[in-house]
């Protein structure tokens, strides 16, 4: 058998992909939705696009795209035996995605501040659930952080398998890959 046929298995639990898929299709049908919106209505998108702060849509980008880097680093460190290293790159990853939270607060603040909201018109609505629905996976993603930190803290992954670990870890990156997405779709295309 040679290297080619060789093939690795997904990271973590089979049960946490079909999650992924699920979720991936849920936002996929948003996007859909999005564009296809955007096309019948230019001058509104057109207009709405004028006021978002983009400025904290690249910062966010930057924070989620930083918060993986660290989530990844860290399994590589967890895979090599070294605790201290795993848990720190995991904290660095916690304090990005808190980053991105943050600034996605002040944003709406902004948002909300200056008359926009939901009912505003169809971008907004638009705008408003596909943010408001990535920043809960967001939280989320910050709380499977959080458990996989405080394991990492106790030694359990050393003395079990790792699968829940990566599943922590895809799931996260899910969130950061949906952002990839997300902003070039609402921030950068007009």
């Amino acid at each position: 058998m040679n290297s080619a046929t060789i093939r690795q298995p997904l990271p973590g639990d089979l049960a946490i992909w079909f999650f992924i898929y699920a979720e991936l299709a849920v936002f996929g049908i948003l996007f859909i939705i999005y564009a296809i919106t955007r096309q019948n209505h230019p001058e509104i998108f057109a207009e709405a696009y004028l006021h978002l702060n983009r400025t904290a849509g690249l910062i966010n980008t930057i924070a989620l795209i930083s918060a993986s880097f660290f989530v990844a680093r860290s399994s590589l460190f967890l895979q090599w035996g070294n605790s201290r290293l795993t848990q720190r790159n995991l904290i660095y990853g916690v304090l990005c995605a808190l980053v991105y939270l943050a600034v996605k607060l002040v944003e709406y603040d902004e948002a909300f501040s200056a008359g926009y909201d939901l009912t505003t018109n169809i971008f907004y609505t638009l705008y408003f659930s596909l943010t408001i629905f990535h920043f809960a996976h967001v939280v989320l993603g910050v709380v499977i952080l959080l458990v996989m930190l405080r394991n990492a803290r106790n030694g359990y992954y050393q003395n079990h398998s790792h699968s829940g670990y990566e599943s922590g870890a895809s799931y996260w990156h899910m969130v950061d890959l949906v952002w990839v997405v997300l902003f070039p779709i609402v921030y950068v295309i007009h």
